[in-house]
């Protein structure tokens, strides 16, 4: 009689939880891109000269954009609003690495980097690597970028992909950010990657 009671018991208990809501994904934003099958990886060295990896930065959420220091609006904006959002989020900004990779390698030497990148927040990272890096990489990121209003061998525009790809705690891609997101909006997404499993 015991056993019966035990065994019912345990019917009753698989039934309740299988009537209990699925788990719903975290809400984002940003586009969800999990489980995307590129941007994998970089390989790129820093405006202080040290070769960085994803992997030198697990357990942070790792922001990555693509731009150049002579851009006159998309970049600074960005990375003003980035600024601010991690501002927002107070001590747990210190868990956020956002990256600047140039798609200007011709004119944004680790030193210009080093003076620009910083400015927005001192522990953003400027990232450079040479052209045909720089190719690969946009190749496997699905960046586009195109020298544009060329006036001169160093006086030049660069229209290019505005987007942000972020990673989460573990590494993995998890958003794409678009262009003109808010400091709220991008402060609310990073803390939600910070605190989700």
């Amino acid at each position: 009689m015991k056993g019966w009671l035990a065994a019912l018991g345990a019917v009753a208990a698989l039934t309740l939880a299988a009537c209990q809501p699925a788990p719903q994904p975290p809400a984002f934003q940003a586009t969800d891109i999990t489980g995307a099958a590129f941007a994998r990886d970089f390989r790129l060295t820093d405006h202080n000269g040290q070769v960085r990896t994803l992997a030198d930065f697990k357990g942070k959420v790792v922001a990555v954009f693509f731009g150049y220091t002579h851009c006159p609006d998309v970049c600074p904006t960005t990375m003003s609003d980035f600024a601010a959002a991690l501002q927002q989020m107070g001590p747990e900004a210190e868990r956020v690495q956002v990256i600047f990779v140039t798609v200007d390698p011709q004119r944004d030497t680790p030193e210009l980097l080093k003076q620009f990148v910083p400015a927005f927040n001192p522990g953003f990272l400027g990232m450079v690597g040479d052209e045909d890096t720089l190719k690969q990489l946009a190749n496997e990121y699905k960046v586009v970028y195109q020298k544009t209003s060329v006036k001169g061998v160093d006086d030049y525009l660069i229209d290019h992909s505005a987007g942000t790809y972020v990673y989460d705690p573990q590494g993995r891609l998890r958003l794409l950010m678009p262009y003109g997101s808010s400091p709220e909006a991008i402060a609310q997404d990073l803390k939600t990657l910070l605190t989700t499993p």
